[in-house]
Formats: C-alpha cells, structure tokens, sequence
C-alpha cells in the first residue's frame, strides 16, 4: 500500500480500511485488485467496474482540511480534460474512482526537454476560469508557503542558508501581491514527472490540488524538479525555455519556482525523502547569490 504519511486518524483509519474497501465495492459495484505500492496520502488500488471498465480507486487519508472536496472539484471542472476523468466520488469518506491511466513520465524517462514539453502541453489543458469555485487563491497560496518555509527552517535546525529563505519569503511576498482575481485560472499545484500519465489522447495528470492563481505558479513546480540539472549551467535558463514555450511571465515562474524549491526541500527533509531534499537546499542556496 505504499509508505502513508502518518497522522494522528491514520492509524483508526488503517484498521477501518478492509471495511471501507469492501463498502465501497459494494456501492459502486466494482472489484477492487492491486494496490499501488508508492501512494504516501491514500491507499490507491486498481479497480474494474461492472461493465469491465478499467478505473483506480482512491482513498484519501483523512489529515485535516479539505483535500477530498478540492481534489473532486478539480476533476470535475476539469472533466477529463487534461486530468483523469473522474467516474465516481464521495466526498465524505474520500473515495474516488477514476479512469485508470498508463504509465508516468518518470518511468517513461524521457529526456529532460521532451518531459518539460509533455508537462508544459498537459497542464495548459487544465488552465481555465473558474470565477465561482472555492479554491484557496494565489495569494493564499504563497501566505501558506512562506508561514510553513519560516516554521520547518526553524524546526530542522536550518537546513539551509538564511539567504534562501529570506529570498524564498521575498519572492512569496511578491507572487502574493501579484495575485489577480480577474486573472487567476484554476491550476494543478503539483505538475511533475510522476503525476503525468499515458492517456489515448497524450498524457493526462492526476492528483490535482486545486487553486485560483496565475497560471505561472503550475510552471514554478517544473523549476523546481530536476534540481542537479538546475546546477549544472545557468539556473534561470529553464525559467526563459517555460516563459517562451508558455507564452507566460518569465519572472512569475522563477519566482514561484524559488518558493517552490524552497518548500518541497525543507518538507523533503522533514519527511526523509532524500537526496531530491538536499539537492533542492543546495540550488536554492546557489539561486539566492544571484538574486
């Protein structure tokens, strides 16, 4: 079932799991096979409906705040255009059943260029108004990630340079003032290598995390990824390549791409997930000497 991320409800909603499975097959008459074995936030298992339909069943580990409900938001308003169409759903028990999708672009391994190419391409199928949801916002967003960036760098004993930080918190600040209502388009949050999937027509991303904010902060988490390849020439390069390829603003993207790295580096080495942790602190030490 993969590595779950513990939580205070995780361990009760372990043992209630078989139970809930099994009340799920029995609802939306599926048969549920196969768990996958890298899931962290839900257990997340193959599943066949009735009709012989492939799909995947997921279920959401109740942490706090509204996961679920943003996650099915997003599916819906997106209906299958570039995320994975969802079948079913539940909010109150965090239950999805979605189209099951091929393989990802991590085991695809494509070269670097290609894979930005296929992220850039599938994420703007997403990008849409969505004047009347309920989705945090931009500035939301970036308050968040400078609240957790200055708690977790203290909490780790400062993995990192206090330059990094403050140039993450300066760049937060300014993508927070930046934000438009007008402007702002409903985003994946989280597009990387391992959330884009074959699909018939292309590729289709899955896990959406559902905000209201420019569309360059879906492109901040491509700078971020693939950070030892930041290293090696000039990191604001790949930050000119999205802007031309996009069409968006070159310092948009650098910018949520600084917070970005930042954040998922300290959560990183918070949680263990290393070297991918340490490799972000060290560009994010070297990016903040330039700023």
């Amino acid at each position: 079932m993969g590595r779950l991320i513990q939580v205070p409800e995780v361990d009760r909603w372990l043992e209630d799991l078989p139970s809930l499975i099994e009340s799920v097959e029995d609802e939306w008459d599926i048969a549920v096979g196969d768990a996958y074995t890298d899931s962290t936030e839900a257990f997340v298992a193959r599943a066949t409906c009735a009709d012989g339909t492939p799909a995947v069943l997921k279920l959401i580990v109740p942490r706090g705040g509204d996961a679920p409900e943003r996650e099915i938001a997003a599916l819906r308003l997106t209906n299958g255009e570039g995320c994975a169409r969802l079948l079913r759903d539940d909010v109150e028990r965090g239950a999805l059943l979605v189209e099951r999708l091929g393989r990802s672009l991590y085991e695809l391994a494509l070269p670097i260029r290609e894979r930005h190419e296929i992220l850039c391409a599938t994420a703007a199928r997403i990008w849409r108004p969505a004047p009347d949801s309920d989705f945090p916002t931009g500035a939301e967003k970036a308050r968040w990630l400078a609240d957790f960036i200055t708690a977790t760098w203290g909490e780790l004993d400062r993995p990192c340079s206090e330059r990094a930080v403050e140039y993450a918190l300066e760049c937060a600040a300014r993508r927070g003032e930046a934000h438009r209502d007008e402007r702002a388009v409903l985003v994946h949050g989280d597009v990387h290598q391992w959330n884009a999937l074959e699909a018939p027509d292309g590729f289709k991303l899955i896990d959406p995390d559902g905000l209201l904010a420019e569309a360059e902060y879906d492109l901040g988490i491509i700078m971020r990824e693939d950070p030892l390849e930041a290293l090696e020439g000039d990191p604001r390069e790949r930050a000119r390549w999205l802007a031309a390829r996009t069409g968006l603003d070159e310092t948009a993207i650098w910018e949520w791409g600084v917070v970005e790295r930042v954040s998922t580096g300290l959560l990183g080495t918070k949680v263990g997930l290393q070297p991918v942790a340490r490799e972000m602190l060290v560009v994010a030490d070297r990016v903040c000497g330039d700023a």
